[in-house]
């Protein structure tokens, strides 16, 4: 078993600047920087100038790419030279809205501390994580030696509403964005004590359903039994697409589907079962493929979700109407190697087919999807997370493939051509998304040696030298 390293030249590092870096996180909490909802606006762009700034003042070369959306702050330090490797860290400054207001107990942009707790909309996602990235890069750029290799730092201000800006620069940032290796600080464990790093991400692919019976709605008395109803035509489509294996019956939906090695599935963190699910959620784990575990059916199998459905009056009483339309939204988590687009067009062509008579089907809107991500467990970055991880913790480190999708990941490593992986202190409990969002202070600790003691093991640094 891993034993703890010395990592106290890292701990004294983040201590000397523990005041300086809390006030700075409040400091980052309080801009409402809400990329989906335009009122923020001014928000979202001062919170991308503070980060400039704040980063200027680190040692850092900053430029705000600037387009349709809101800014993207990259930053490089190239300080270490040509011989050392360059890697870049992805983030984001925006943030999820806050609705439902009322279920806050405190206000979402007036940052409170609890104890170890520090409550806010983003205070885990992203703007903890992105706290201890950017802390501990000023607090190693200005210690002697200064970065162990180059960096450079990408954060999106619009990863919660799509990422629109950074798609468009990475067509003509190329040679910018170019590294040898990414780091995505984005993501979370399951355990703290038992660290994991994050090996992929599922795909993504969304359709909008819309089923039309009528130019308007109709009394069901008077036309009950002879137009055919769009309510009664939606569930009968949905309850057609998965059969009662849980398995999906869209033809082609497997066929590119690439099977979990052995030597990886052997790997895999599985310290969650049925039982602990049940408790912590209030829900049974029965939901996937029925000819696969609990943790392959969250993560390492692709699904398809209805996220959505309505049509007609669901109000209290009753107001007895056939429905002019009917509505579903259906997401499709992925896997290595489907791609979004052709499951979409599988997807519509067979709900077409089990579309009946007397009623038309349509599929609005563009429902961009993005591609899964497989991160190889034997790569350098990789091995090095997990060693920073294993010498924080005192255990052996474990590997996790995450249910979730970021479709920028796929975008980013393509772009880049880099060696990627995920990573992340954030956990379940955070509410990240959710009313009275929080982050650990402790955690921002361990987060900011994280990132340092990565970036010294692929600098070639071992603690004893520091």
């Amino acid at each position: 078993m891993p034993q703890h390293s010395n990592l106290s030249h890292l701990t004294r590092l983040y201590e000397t600047a523990s005041d300086q870096i809390l006030e700075d996180y409040l400091t980052f909490l309080r801009f409402q920087s809400i990329s989906s909802e335009s009122e923020f606006s001014p928000q979202v762009n001062d919170c991308a100038l503070w980060l400039k700034q704040y980063l200027e003042e680190s040692q850092f070369q900053v430029e705000l790419w600037e387009g349709e959306g809101f800014p993207v702050v990259f930053a490089r330090n190239m300080e270490a030279g040509p011989e050392k490797p360059t890697i870049l860290l992805y983030g984001h400054y925006d943030v999820q809205p806050v609705d439902p207001l009322e279920l806050w107990e405190t206000p979402p942009f007036d940052p409170v501390r609890k104890g170890d707790l520090v409550y806010a909309r983003g205070a885990q996602d992203n703007k903890g994580q992105a706290m201890y990235v950017i802390a501990a890069l000023r607090a190693m750029a200005a210690s002697p030696g200064g970065l162990p290799v180059n960096v450079k730092l990408c954060l999106d201000g619009e990863e919660e509403s799509g990422s629109l800006n950074l798609k468009e620069q990475l067509k003509i940032k190329s040679s910018d964005i170019s590294a040898d290796y990414m780091a995505i600080v984005d993501l979370g464990l399951f355990d703290e004590n038992n660290p994991t790093v994050s090996l992929g991400v599922r795909g993504l692919s969304a359709v909008t359903v819309e089923i039309t019976g009528s130019d308007t709605d109709l009394h069901s008395g008077v036309h009950g039994g002879i137009v055919y109803n769009p309510n009664h035509a939606l569930v009968e489509i949905m309850a057609g697409l998965r059969d009662k294996s849980g398995r999906i019956t869209v033809p082609g939906f497997y066929d590119d589907v690439v099977e979990l090695p052995d030597e990886i599935r052997s790997k895999l963190w599985s310290g969650i079962d049925a039982e602990i699910y049940e408790q912590a959620f209030g829900a049974k784990a029965t939901g996937g493929e029925k000819a696969y575990p609990m943790t392959e059916s969250a993560s390492t199998r692709p699904t398809l979700e209805i996220n959505g459905i309505g049509g007609g009056y669901a109000g209290d009483g009753f107001k007895t109407v056939i429905p002019a339309k009917s509505v579903a939204k259906i997401s499709c988590r992925l896997v290595p190697n489907q791609d979004p687009d052709k499951i979409r067009q599988l997807l519509i062509d067979y709900i077409r087919e089990l579309t009946p008579d007397g009623v038309t089907v349509d599929f609005p809107g563009t429902n961009d999807g993005g591609k899964p991500v497989r991160s190889d467990y034997q790569s350098k970055i990789v091995k090095a997370v997990a060693q920073a991880y294993s010498e924080i913790s005192g255990v052996e480190t474990g590997y996790h493939l995450e249910g979730a999708s970021v479709p920028i990941i796929a975008e980013l490593v393509d772009a880049m051509g880099a060696e990627p992986v995920m990573m992340g202190w954030g956990m379940i409990g955070d509410n990240m998304h959710a009313p009275n969002e929080s982050f650990s202070l402790q955690r921002m600790k361990k987060g900011f040696i994280t990132i340092a003691r990565m970036l010294e093991i692929m600098g070639g640094v071992n603690d004893s030298e520091a």
